[in-house]
């Protein structure tokens, strides 16, 4: 059973499908394609506005390439200290924007406004040798599960707008948010004052299809240079197209994060009842930490289910004890009750 990450999963069958049914024939490179145009119309429908959007081939390169475009000369992006662009992404932001990611604390992994005000403030205008504020970005879903919700959004566009900066979304996991929340795409991004989204669907049933989206095409005018440039710009990218469209059709996209979201509300049901473990926090998303007792965890990887070890969030350090560990579960669209129901078996 494989609880490791949901980039484990394999593609949703319907993507698969629609995939093959694209294989054939040939069509214009390089998204000039009528699939790739049909699917742009599509992301317009999805977000109620006009929006800008550009295929890329990893939630890394969406990240590294958005920051790319609101780049400024000394820039600091300013994001939760544990977020992924921090932790996980091998200092790429920082090589695509020659500048620095700024560490901002929060409990839960979600940024507090008053710890943003002070991270801010320690760039004082025209003082060049700090550096310069160029963005502030959050992670949704967190990278410990959590959600922010409309009004946590709205409270860090104020300060960005206050302070004249773009506000991204990394959405690696924006369908699992987006669905817990109950809103539209709309009101999870502008109208909550997000200027530019990384959009994921590989860890929701893609087999690698990503997208920078900008709420205001205008502040896109230069990425077409900055995706070629970053080598990014994939000459079949109509089958990037053909993920997004079967991934948007019928709703499967907000299906398959439904029923991701639903396996870990049932897994941390089983793990809140064990005797061998504890929750670390409630999940929002598709990601849930438990505390685990060691010789729970050795039982677990000897019954052949993978998960991982993970570095407690500042918050919560000191609170696990020496016979315990923190762990990461993570379930997907694959992921079925019966998985779920005998791991609890083993942890009663």
């Amino acid at each position: 059973m494989l609880f490791a990450s949901d980039n484990w999963a394999g593609a949703h069958p319907l993507i698969a499908e629609n995939l093959v049914r694209h294989a054939g024939g040939a069509a214009p490179a390089y998204g000039a394609s009528d699939l790739d145009r049909k699917v742009a119309n599509t992301f317009n429908d999805i977000f109620e506005r006009e929006v800008a959007v550009f295929f890329v081939g990893t939630g890394t390169a969406a990240n590294s390439l958005a920051m790319s475009a609101v780049a400024r000369p000394g820039g600091v992006v300013l994001c939760h200290r544990d977020a992924h662009m921090i932790a996980d992404e091998c200092g790429a932001p920082e090589y695509f924007t020659h500048g620095r990611l700024g560490p901002v604390d929060g409990a839960l992994g979600r940024m507090q406004p008053s710890q943003l005000e002070n991270a801010v403030a320690k760039y004082p205008p025209a003082f060049v040798h700090a550096g310069q504020p160029a963005a502030i970005s959050i992670t949704q879903a967190t990278e410990i599960g959590t959600i922010y919700d409309i009004d946590q959004i709205g409270a860090i566009s104020q300060i960005a707008r206050r302070h004249d900066l773009p506000l991204h979304m990394d959405g690696a996991r924006f369908a699992n948010a987006l669905v817990t929340l109950n809103v539209t795409p709309a009101e999870m991004t502008w109208k909550s004052g997000v200027d530019i989204v990384s959009f994921g669907g590989t860890k929701n049933g893609c087999w690698c299809a990503e997208a920078v989206v900008f709420m205001n095409p205008a502040q896109a005018a230069e990425f077409p240079f900055i995706r070629k440039r970053a080598a990014q710009l994939f000459s079949k990218s109509r089958f990037i197209a053909a993920q997004f469209e079967a991934y948007f059709h019928n709703d499967l996209w907000l299906e398959t994060a439904r029923h991701a979201n639903e396996m870990t509300q049932r897994l941390a049901t089983h793990l809140a009842r064990s005797p061998h473990a504890r929750l670390g926090w409630q999940p929002q998303a598709n990601e849930v930490f438990p505390i685990l007792h060691n010789d729970a965890a050795a039982r677990l990887r000897a019954a052949g289910i993978t998960f991982h070890p993970w570095t407690p969030p500042h918050d919560l350090a000191g609170t696990i004890g020496a016979d315990e560990a923190l762990c990461r579960f993570v379930t997907s669209f694959a992921t079925s009750p019966d998985d779920i129901d005998q791991l609890g078996l083993l942890l009663a």
